[in-house]
C-alpha cells in the first residue's frame, strides 16, 4: 500500500493512546507516513481520523473543525486530573443537585467562553508539558484561553451522573468543562467517561474498531475500508480544472480562475473527477497550489 492516500476513521478504545492507533495503521499498511487528527486522551474513546500517505498533508485543514462528544460527568468528587484517572482532591454532597438545576447553568458554559486547561495536559510552558510539572508537584499558573462551545445538551441524569452531549470548537477541554461545572454547582465533579462521536466530516457511523482493521488486513481488504482524502475537506469550496490548468497546478504555478466567490481555500479536481489538492487565494482571481496530492 505504498501509494495509498486516504483516511481510516478508527473508533479508538478507552485505555490506549491516539498514537498507538497510528502505530497500528503503519504496521498494517506498511506506510510510514501516517498521522492522526485531534488527539483523544487515553481514557477517551471514539472517532479518531487517521491519515495515510499524502492525506497527512490535509490534517492541518481539520484543526478548526467542530467536534461532538458524549461526556459522563460524576458530581460530588473532584480529581487532580479532572477525570476518573486522577486522585481525589475534594468531595462534596451532590444530593441536592437535580437535572433542572444542572440545565439551568449550562448556558453559562456555551458560546465564546474562557477556559483554563487541566493541570495534567500536554500544553507546554517554557518548553515543558503541564503534566510533567503536575507530576513534580509544581503549580503553574495558567491564564484562561478562549474556546467555543456551541451547545451542551443534558441527555440523561442518574444519581449524580450526567450524560452531556457537547458540540464545540478546537482546543476545548471537556475535562475542564466537567471540573468547572462542579465548581459552579458547589459539589465538585470530574469526567467519568468521554466518547467523541464526530470530528469534522467524520462521525461514529464511519468509525471502525481496531480489530476490524486487523481482520481486513489479514484478508487483503484493508484498502476497501479507507475513505477518500477529500472527505477531510469536503466542506470547503471546489474548483474543476481544465487539462492545461491541471498541468500548472502539478508544476506549482499560480492559477487564474474565474469564481463567483473567492473563499480563502478550495479543493481542486480534474475534469475526470480526480482530487488534486488544495488551492489558496493569492489575489483577485489568482490561486496558489498550496497542497498538491497528485502530480503528473
Amino acid at each position: 500500500m505504498s501509494d495509498t492516500c486516504g483516511f481510516f476513521v478508527i473508533d479508538k478504545p478507552s485505555g490506549v493512546t491516539s498514537f498507538s492507533m497510528v502505530t497500528l495503521v503503519r504496521r498494517l499498511t506498511g506506510v510510514r507516513r501516517v498521522g492522526h487528527a485531534g488527539t483523544l486522551d487515553p481514557l477517551a474513546s471514539g472517532v479518531l481520523p487517521v491519515a495515510v500517505g499524502p492525506a497527512t498533508r490535509l490534517i492541518e485543514y481539520m484543526d478548526g473543525e467542530a467536534k461532538v462528544y458524549l461526556a459522563h460527568i460524576r458530581f460530588g468528587v473532584a480529581t487532580d486530573t479532572y477525570d476518573a484517572g486522577g486522585e481525589m482532591t475534594s468531595e462534596g454532597d451532590p444530593s441536592g443537585l437535580t437535572a433542572g438545576s444542572l440545565e439551568a447553568v449550562l448556558p453559562e458554559f456555551t458560546g465564546a467562553v474562557q477556559q483554563v486547561p487541566p493541570p495534567f495536559s500536554a500544553i507546554k510552558v517554557a518548553g515543558k508539558p503541564l503534566y510533567r510539572y503536575a507530576r513534580e508537584g509544581v503549580d503553574v499558573p495558567l491564564a484562561p484561553r478562549a474556546v467555543r462551545i456551541d451547545a451542551i445538551e443534558l441527555r440523561s441524569w442518574n444519581e449524580g451522573v450526567a450524560e452531556l452531549e457537547v458540540r464545540c470548537g478546537p482546543g476545548t477541554y471537556i475535562r475542564s468543562l466537567a471540573h468547572d461545572l462542579g465548581q459552579r454547582l458547589g459539589c465538585g465533579a470530574h469526567l467519568a467517561a468521554l466518547r467523541r462521536t464526530r470530528s469534522g466530516g467524520f462521525d461514529i457511523a464511519h468509525a471502525l474498531a481496531p480489530d476490524a482493521l486487523v481482520q481486513a488486513a489479514a484478508a487483503a481488504r484493508l484498502e476497501e475500508l479507507m475513505l477518500a482524502p477529500d472527505r477531510a475537506v469536503e466542506r470547503e469550496a471546489a474548483a474543476v480544472l481544465g487539462d492545461a490548468t491541471v498541468r500548472d497546478l502539478r508544476e506549482g504555478r499560480d492559477l487564474r480562475l474565474d469564481a463567483r466567490r473567492e473563499p480563502p481555500i478550495c479543493r481542486a479536481y480534474s475534469l475526470q473527477g480526480d482530487f488534486l489538492g488544495m488551492l489558496r487565494i493569492r489575489g483577485e482571481g489568482v490561486w496558489h497550489p498550496e497542497k498538491v496530492l497528485m502530480r503528473g
